[in-house]
């Protein structure tokens, strides 16, 4: 090969090195921080387009009483597996007639402490409405505000479901984000066999037979598709075999380019 040939190949060579590294480093960069990664997520209403969206983080109906930090659209974002599993509830419990109403999914970690602030503030304006038998002191003792969530994991999702026929969601006979007992799984029944036993609460509270069959609807919904219910509260779901189970992701929760 010819001296000056030699040159140019160097120089051509010396010159692709360059911007291949340049290229990584760029691409390193934009990734510094593997919680802000979205490419394994997806908006929830893409890939079930019959759930009923009612984010209860964006809005002030909630036990803050605020919007909740992160929240920056009123939309519900999942892990691509979690969303496909959520499909196959979608069809399963339409067949049935109903459809699936989502209140929270992916939370940002953002979210989470503004919830641990609250829980250590003075304010009490959501009290009636969310925990009327219960000091905000004990909630974060007792594990109802906790500085990590399952939520943050982006597998997770709070929902319940609606009724095509009333056009009502259906009675389960208590409120999202309700603290207390009454939230309980096996508030007067039997999870696992889906008996209705009955009994009354500390603060003398029930619910009926119906009402505890339609959380078992639920449940069981969800069961079947690969999600694991929560032991504390009937409308949280988790996907058993969720993709991020030690990663709490950052990014806000608004609607993501396809």
């Amino acid at each position: 090969m010819k001296r000056g040939k030699l040159r140019t190949t160097i120089a051509v060579l010396s010159v692709s090195l360059v911007a291949a590294v340049l290229t990584c480093c760029s691409h390193d960069d934009t990734n510094l921080s593997p919680t802000d990664d979205t490419s394994q997520f997806v908006t929830l209403t893409d890939i079930v387009p019959d759930a009923i969206l009612e984010i209860r983080y964006f809005g002030t109906y909630n036990f803050v009483g605020d919007r909740i930090d992160g929240y920056e659209e009123p939309t519900a974002l999942l892990t691509k597996v979690a969303a496909d599993s959520l499909l196959a509830v979608s069809e399963d419990v339409k067949a049935q007639g109903y459809r699936l109403k989502i209140y929270d999914a992916y939370r940002p970690q953002k979210g989470v402490d503004h919830f641990v602030r609250w829980a250590q503030n003075d304010d009490v304006s959501m009290k009636a409405f969310f925990y009327p038998d219960l000091d905000k002191g004990v909630l974060f003792k007792q594990d109802y505000i906790m500085e990590k969530s399952g939520h943050t994991r982006g597998s997770t999702v709070d929902l319940t479901l609606f009724d095509m026929k009333t056009e009502k969601e259906l009675d389960m006979g208590g409120t999202f984000d309700w603290f207390g007992v009454e939230s309980h799984p096996d508030f007067c029944g039997n999870p696992e066999t889906g008996e209705y036993t009955g009994g009354t609460s500390p603060a003398g509270r029930s619910i009926t037979k119906e009402q505890f069959a339609n959380r078992m609807i639920l449940r069981q919904a969800m069961l079947r598709h690969g999600f694991k219910a929560l032991d504390s509260e009937w409308w949280h779901f988790t996907l058993k075999n969720e993709p991020f189970p030690d990663t709490y992701f950052t990014f806000p929760v608004k609607q993501l380019k396809k």
